[in-house]
């Protein structure tokens, strides 16, 4: 776990001796719960690995996933400028956080359920991804999945030489707004014609975001 050395009695509790906790997925940032530690829940994290919180409800400890087995292994922990705030990164086991069952525990938007916002990319392939599974004649999308593995490598294999002819004809001494934005445009492009790759042979983004992880050293 990174950042064990957080400093449990510098954070600035509230008067009931209690600190707000945000739990963050470690991979595309969706925001998974919030609740709230004390000194020796934020010390049990630290120690254990795993996030524990204090119940003020029923004034006790309680490890989260102890009884659903959607554990929380900790990847980081953090503290706001004001130190009266932490943040903690997590692999979400199960990939639920919340009781309902849900992956987050904010997954409700002016009384609709809603998938919770994360990264960009995954807010794409989560699109692309009901395209996939309720196609529409007017979807572009539906149609790339419609073609199958020609129509779709075919797109990818374009889309690369774009990127590569808007980084040739890149000026390194010009670099204008006009330019960055060709090359983000042919980049974009390639981004969203490999996701319907991924879609189409159900390999989860996340799976992506782990061999990335595993190479960030």
């Amino acid at each position: 776990m990174g950042n064990q050395a957080i400093p449990v009695e510098a954070i600035k509790y509230d008067d009931r001796g209690l600190v707000p906790t945000i739990v963050q997925d470690y991979l595309d940032g969706t925001v998974l719960m919030m609740a709230w530690m004390n000194q020796e829940s934020l010390q049990k994290t630290i120690e254990t690995g795993e996030t524990w919180f204090w119940s003020r409800s029923r004034q006790e400890f309680w490890h989260k996933g102890e009884t659903s087995g959607h554990l929380q292994l900790v990847k980081s922990l953090r503290y706001d400028c004001d130190s009266d705030c932490l943040l903690i990164t997590v692999e979400q086991i199960g990939d639920i956080a919340c009781h309902t069952g849900e992956r987050s525990c904010f997954h409700r938007v002016n009384s609709h359920v809603e998938a919770p916002p994360a990264d960009t990319l995954s807010q794409v392939y989560a699109v692309v991804r009901d395209r996939r599974d309720h196609p529409t004649e007017t979807s572009y999308t539906s149609k790339l999945f419609a073609g199958g593995d020609n129509k779709i490598l075919k797109k990818i294999g374009e889309e690369s030489a774009e990127v590569v002819m808007a980084c040739k004809d890149d000026d390194p001494a010009a670099k204008d707004a006009v330019t960055q934005s060709a090359i983000a445009g042919e980049v974009a492009d390639l981004f969203y014609h490999t996701l319907v790759a991924l879609a189409h042979h159900n390999v989860d983004l996340k799976a992506v975001y782990r061999k990335l992880q595993e190479r960030r050293s």
